[in-house]
């Protein structure tokens, strides 16, 4: 994921979440990689419209029903999410267009992977985990827009349980093992993505209200 250079925006204390611990563990090495690939002529916008179709392949996978084949084939593809951006600070790049391209192919990963397990539970009959397919690919959409009306707001949020590190953590794990131990875990993977998506735009739908009435009391 590539920063977009904005104006000041309006900040309050946020908790830590799971993809700030990540980014300090592996921001390191992670620009490092950046850096010898810049060193190499990859360019960061190749590495994120290859990551797409990767995700693309993935999803078609999935929507056979090779969940775990498609959960393999993501593995190799969500992380270039990262890479991108490693790819971007080595060159020092400036301009806004990679940031805009990367969320808005994020959004079209997203789509791809749960139109393709809604695709996967229609054809089985299983409207009730169809249903909640959609219900995730609403909220996953929610968490994005958010923020990024937020951001035209000058509001920074971050706040929230299901970023989209969180997504595709449980995302991978129910497609490597949908049952795992005889359990359901594909089925209970999809209920928690649906409520934890949804909740988490609703959180930061929620922080944004508090501080915009902080800010207009302030300036009152």
């Amino acid at each position: 994921m590539r920063p977009i250079a904005r104006a000041k925006m309006m900040t309050t204390k946020q908790s830590t979440t799971l993809t700030d611990y990540v980014r300090k563990f592996t921001g390191g090495p992670m620009n490092r990689l950046g850096m010898v690939l810049h060193r190499a002529g990859i360019h960061p916008d190749a590495v994120t419209i290859f990551g797409l179709f990767l995700t693309l392949g993935g999803a078609f996978l999935i929507g056979l029903g090779h969940l775990q084949w498609g959960g393999v084939v993501l593995i190799m593809a969500l992380p270039l999410d990262a890479v991108d951006g490693a790819i971007a600070r080595a060159m020092a790049r400036r301009d806004n267009f990679g940031a805009m391209l990367d969320s808005s192919l994020d959004r079209y990963a997203d789509g791809f992977i749960f139109a393709a397990l809604s695709y996967h539970f229609a054809i089985q009959n299983q409207h009730t985990w169809m249903l909640c397919a959609l219900a995730a690919l609403i909220g996953s959409f929610m968490v994005s827009y958010t923020r990024a009306r937020a951001e035209g707001v000058n509001v920074d949020v971050k706040v929230g349980l299901f970023t989209r590190l969180e997504r595709v953590i449980v995302i991978l794990l129910i497609l490597l093992f949908p049952a795992a131990f005889g359990l359901p875990l594909l089925e209970v993977g999809m209920v928690v993505l649906a409520v934890g998506t949804n909740f988490t735009g609703l959180q930061r739908l929620w922080y944004v209200y508090r501080a915009l009435q902080k800010r207009e009391h302030g300036e009152g």
